[in-house]
């Protein structure tokens, strides 16, 4: 059964609606160059504890000049490249809610989709292409931020811009539901 969040209320909705959407992963919306220098991270990586002094990109950026792996790892991170098959598919996908704007009943109608608890509020975001963009003007109503969701909805590409991050795509959404496997 999936639950739908519509403005403050849940309500059950049919099985057969999510088969017109197709279900996809994070990574789908990430080209393949880009996705392999995420995965491939230059080795020097390695040695910077998180959270340390040299846990930042400003602290390495001499590091990365010099490699090359290291410079595709750095344009990985922000990479707004996309890819247009999607552009204008419906399709399912699971994330969390980063809020950036709520209406008069703290329901969360502008929000970035991003996969991992935290992006872009406690950890650096999600590179542009990993990062769908919504406004709903229903409002979804987000108790706890650790709430995972499933999103249905048709994908646009545009970037839009926030102090929180940035996204390369939108999704124009039809459905958001809690997440159930």
């Amino acid at each position: 059964m999936l639950v739908n969040v519509t403005c403050t209320t849940f309500s059950v909705a049919e099985e057969s609606a999510t088969s017109s959407y197709e279900e996809i992963d994070w990574v789908a919306l990430m080209p393949e160059d880009d996705l392999s220098a995420l995965m491939n991270r230059p080795e020097f990586l390695n040695d910077i504890a998180d959270g340390s002094a040299e846990d930042s990109l400003d602290s390495f950026a001499s590091q990365m000049l010099e490699d090359e792996q290291a410079q595709r790892y750095q344009s990985a991170l922000v990479s707004t490249r996309v890819i247009d098959a999607f552009d204008g598919k419906a399709i399912r996908i699971p994330g969390f809610i980063v809020p950036l704007e709520q209406n008069a009943e703290q329901l969360a109608t502008t929000f970035f989709v991003v996969p991992y608890f935290g992006a872009c509020l406690h950890m650096p975001p999600p590179p542009p292409n990993q990062i769908l963009f919504v406004e709903f003007e229903e409002g979804v109503e987000v108790e706890n931020l650790y709430d995972p969701f499933w999103f249905e909805g048709t994908i646009k590409i545009e970037n839009h811009e926030s102090a929180l991050g940035t996204s390369a795509y939108s999704l124009l959404l039809d459905n958001v539901m809690l997440y159930e496997e």
